[in-house]
C-alpha cells in the first residue's frame, strides 16, 4: 500500500487551532492523513512528546488506527519492531517521542497521565465526558474525526461555542490516492440522498434506510448467568467473510459475541472454531443455501441445522430481531460495524426497498438465523461458565 500526499493531507496539515475537527465521508483519508501528520511531528520533535491515539475500544483500535499506523510506518521503512511495546501498545521514535494507543472505556487512562497531542478516532462513538477528560489533560492540540451520520456532542457542545476550533469537511474527492474502482462504487450511490449526503459528500445528515437501532455495546466478559442459546453462521469464502456469532440470553436481552469474521474459512476450520470454544453441542443455525457445507460441518461433530427460509423470511426475521433487546460485546467489531451500516436497498429514485444491502449483511444474517430459530420463546441451554472467548478478527474494514 502506497501512501501519498493528497488534498486531504494538505488540508489537515494546514490546521493550527487547539481542536482540529475533521468530519468526512467514506474513503476521504481522514484517519490516514491525521496519522501521517502525527508521525511526522513525532519524528521532528526536538524534545520528546507523548501522543495518544484513542478510540471506542481496543478491538476497534487494532482494526483501525493502530493497523493504519503500522502500515504507514512499514511502508516508509520507519518501523522498528524493538520500538513497539506490545503490552502498552506504545511506539517510541528515535527522537524519544512516544505514540500510545488506548480505548475510551479505560477509565484510568482517561483520568491518568497527561499528553502533548491527542487524536480521537471516530469520536462520535465516545461520550462527551470521555472527550472532556482527555481534552483537559492534553497540552498542545487535539484531532477529532468522524463520519457525520448524526448530530452529537461536537455540534452541540464544541462547534460555535469555543474560539479554538478548526472544523473542516472532507470527502472521497480529497483523496487522490483512492482506487478508481472504489470511486466508482461510491458514485453509484448518488441516488441515495441520505447516504450520498453523509458518506459521499461528508455533510451532516441522517442515513436513510438504517435497519437496526438502539443496540447496546457491553463489556467483553460474558456474565456467568448468561445462557448460550444459539450460534448463527453465514457462509462466505473468497469474496465474502464467514461470520459466526454466539447468541446468549440474559435478563431479557440477547447478547451477541463474535467468534469469527474471516474470508477463506474451510468447513473444517469453521468446525474447529466452534469445537475449540466448547460449543459443538449448542445448536448452530446456518445459511440453508449451502447444504453440503452444513453436512460436512455436522460430520465433524457440530450440532448444526439449516436456517428456515421461505417467502418473506428475511423481512420477518429482521422484524423479529428488531423486536428484541440486543447487546453486543465491544470486541465484536465486525458485528458493531455492520450494525451501524446495515441498510435497506433503494431504487434509482431513492425509494427504500424491503431488501437489505449485501455489503454489511454477513454477521447480520448470522444473527437473524440464530434469533429467528428461537422464535421469541427462548429455550435456555445451560452451558459451563467459560473463560472469555477469543474471537477471530478479520482484515476486512471499511
Amino acid at each position: 500500500m502506497a501512501f501519498q500526499v493528497t488534498t486531504a493531507t494538505k488540508k489537515i496539515a494546514s490546521l493550527n487551532k487547539r481542536i482540529r475537527a475533521i468530519q468526512g465521508g467514506t474513503s476521504a483519508s481522514k484517519t490516514v492523513s491525521i496519522l501521517l501528520y502525527l508521525i511526522d511531528k513525532a519524528q521532528s520533535d526536538k524534545k520528546p512528546t507523548i501522543t495518544s491515539i484513542v478510540s471506542e475500544s481496543i478491538p476497534h483500535l487494532k482494526r483501525g488506527a493502530m493497523r493504519d499506523f503500522k502500515n504507514i510506518m512499514k511502508e516508509h521503512n520507519y518501523w522498528k519492531e524493538s520500538n513497539w511495546y506490545v503490552q502498552d501498545s506504545t511506539y517510541t521514535f528515535e527522537t524519544g517521542s512516544t505514540m500510545e494507543f488506548f480505548s475510551a472505556d479505560s477509565g484510568d487512562k482517561l483520568r491518568g497521565a497527561r499528553r502533548d497531542r491527542l487524536f480521537i478516532n471516530e469520536c462520535n462513538n465516545i461520550t462527551f465526558d470521555a472527550f472532556e477528560q482527555l481534552e483537559v489533560r492534553t497540552k498542545d492540540f487535539i484531532f477529532l474525526d468522524w463520519n457525520p451520520t448524526n448530530e452529537f456532542w461536537f455540534y452541540t457542545e464544541i462547534k460555535d461555542k469555543r474560539n479554538d476550533v478548526d472544523h473542516i469537511k472532507l470527502n472521497y474527492l480529497d483523496n487522490e490516492a483512492l482506487d478508481d474502482n472504489v470511486v466508482k462504487s461510491i458514485e453509484q450511490r448518488k441516488n441515495r440522498k441520505g447516504w450520498w449526503k453523509v458518506y459521499g459528500l461528508g455533510e451532516l445528515g441522517e442515513v436513510e434506510g438504517k435497519i437496526y437501532r438502539d443496540w447496546t455495546i457491553v463489556d467483553d466478559e460474558i456474565d456467568r448467568k448468561a445462557r448460550l442459546e444459539r450460534l448463527g453462521i453465514d457462509f462466505g469464502y473468497s469474496n465474502d467473510p464467514t461470520a459466526i456469532v454466539a447468541v446468549y440470553y440474559l435478563n431479557g436481552a440477547f447478547v451477541l459475541d463474535e467468534l469469527a469474521y474471516l474470508r477463506g474459512l474451510s468447513n473444517k476450520r469453521i468446525a474447529d472454531i466452534i469445537i475449540n470454544n466448547g460449543m459443538e453441542n449448542i445448536l448452530s443455525v446456518a445459511d440453508s443455501s449451502e447444504p453440503k457445507s452444513i453436512d460436512e460441518i455436522r460430520g465433524y461433530g457440530v450440532n448444526i441445522q439449516p436456517a428456515e427460509k421461505g417467502k418473506d423470511s428475511v423481512c420477518n426475521g429482521i422484524q423479529l430481531v428488531q423486536d428484541q433487546k440486543i447487546e453486543v460485546t465491544k470486541r465484536s467489531v465486525n458485528i458493531i460495524k455492520e450494525y451501524r451500516n446495515y441498510l435497506w436497498k433503494t431504487d434509482k429514485d431513492g425509494v427504500i426497498l424491503n431488501v437489505p444491502e449485501h455489503q454489511f449483511s454477513h454477521s447480520m444474517d448470522a444473527v437473524r438465523y440464530a434469533i429467528s430459530s428461537i422464535k421469541k420463546t427462548p429455550r435456555m441451554f445451560k452451558v459451563k461458565a467459560s473463560e472469555p472467548l477469543k474471537p477471530y478478527y478479520s482484515e476486512i474494514g471499511i
